[in-house]
């Protein structure tokens, strides 16, 4: 889609009704790009790759228009582009990339390195499968294969939070209680390529919020130290523990975070974001945009087959935010798991990760890999008959 058609349908909507005045029409890409612009960021550099190209294209044209002040470098590959941040954050710039499916999986390397050299970079993922077969459509299973990487995921459901969670995943980052990478989740082309309405924060706003930017082991002239060198057994063990210590603070961070967030815009998040769970017998549990289908599909169950159906979503993946988890699950008899990332020989990744909170048997469903559709109506039949205990399949014929 050329540039000129986008801005012609976002200025339609706009000027649309039922667009919530002072808001922007954007896609999800969209909105990514404009966070990192109304943040101000130092240093950009990513490598295209669908469904996240628009992302670095439409801040390209921001540095391009003097929109955005910061260095946009041009890299051949995912596994610079990361490279190329992580240094630049060392130097204590605010950085950003982005990337999806089989570029993650390029930049696999320095994901590790990031988190380890406890660098608070941020980076947008537009998840999408990995090939083999090529697939350029939505599963989760881009973002969750980097999961025990020590990167802090969030995954969002909307434009809206899109645009606010690439905000938070910035406070939360620079923690100096944290000071790990931050991934930011959006499914490939069903919010990637989604317009919709967008309230943007004041960018003077957004510096009271973050703040400056303090990397407390960043590059000092008249410090010299040495950075990546080897580690015997005492030091690497040392060097995990406290990375493990920093992502278990995680979730205070970020409940902390989302506070301030909601003072500043009137916009409330949390860890987990539930709904009709108060009574729910039998609960729904998935990431990002499915579980828009299953909150329409809980509806259905309650008013047509008489069965009171909630739904949680973890907002907050990594570290997976257990205590929040349960409170929202409460005693509901039937926890059905809508999984869009395979784990082979163990079912779904989130299943497992849900089994693992709950400590009881649920129902895990992979449904949505490779972008297959799944409606409100697919969601009821799941609820329906999904059973715990075992890993089920949706989709066409197996043959």
């Amino acid at each position: 889609m050329s540039e000129a058609i986008r801005r012609e349908e976002r200025e339609e909507a706009e000027q649309s009704e039922d667009t919530p005045e002072g808001a922007h029409i954007m896609t999800g890409t969209g909105a990514v790009a404009r966070a990192v612009r109304d943040i101000g960021v130092d240093v950009v550099s990513a490598y295209p790759i669908t469904p996240q190209t628009e992302i670095v294209e439409d801040i390209a044209e921001y540095v391009e228009t003097d929109a955005l002040d910061a260095q946009f470098s041009r890299v051949e590959s995912e596994h610079s582009a990361l490279a190329t941040v992580m240094g630049a954050s060392q130097a204590n710039a605010r950085t950003f990339t982005a990337t999806a499916s089989q570029g993650l999986l390029y930049m696999s390397e320095m994901v590790w390195w990031t988190a380890g050299a406890r660098l608070p970079v941020v980076m947008a993922v537009a998840n999408r499968a990995l090939g083999p077969a090529w697939n350029i459509w939505g599963s989760h299973t881009d973002a969750l294969s980097q999961r025990d990487s020590g990167w802090v995921q969030t995954f969002a459901a909307n434009v809206q939070e899109a645009y606010d969670l690439t905000l938070v995943a910035y406070r939360i980052a620079e923690d100096h209680d944290v000071m790990l990478p931050g991934m930011v989740n959006l499914d490939g082309f069903t919010l990637a390529h989604t317009m919709q309405p967008l309230t943007a924060v004041d960018p003077d706003d957004i510096q009271t919020y973050l703040g400056d930017i303090d990397v407390p082991h960043k590059i000092d002239m008249e410090s010299p130290r040495g950075y990546g060198a080897m580690a015997g057994g005492a030091d690497f063990w040392r060097f995990r523990k406290k990375m493990m210590d920093a992502m278990d603070r995680v979730p205070a961070v970020a409940e902390r975070a989302f506070e301030e967030f909601a003072e500043l815009t009137g916009r409330e998040y949390s860890l987990v974001h539930e709904y009709r769970t108060d009574d729910a017998d039998v609960v729904l549990v998935g990431l990002g945009t499915l579980t828009r289908e299953a909150e329409v599909a809980a509806d259905v169950l309650r008013e047509e087959h008489g069965v009171k159906a909630g739904v949680v979503r973890p907002l907050l993946y990594t570290p997976f935010p257990d205590e929040a988890f349960r409170a929202a699950v409460g005693d509901a008899e039937k926890v059905v798991v809508l999984d869009r990332a395979t784990s082979f020989g163990r079912g779904g990744i989130v299943t497992r990760d849900v089994r693992l909170a709950l400590d009881r048997p649920v129902a895990g469903v992979l449904a949505g890999i490779g972008g297959q559709n799944v409606d409100y109506n697919d969601v009821v039949r799941i609820a329906l008959e999904a059973e715990p205990g075992e890993t089920q399949w949706f989709g066409g014929d197996i043959e």
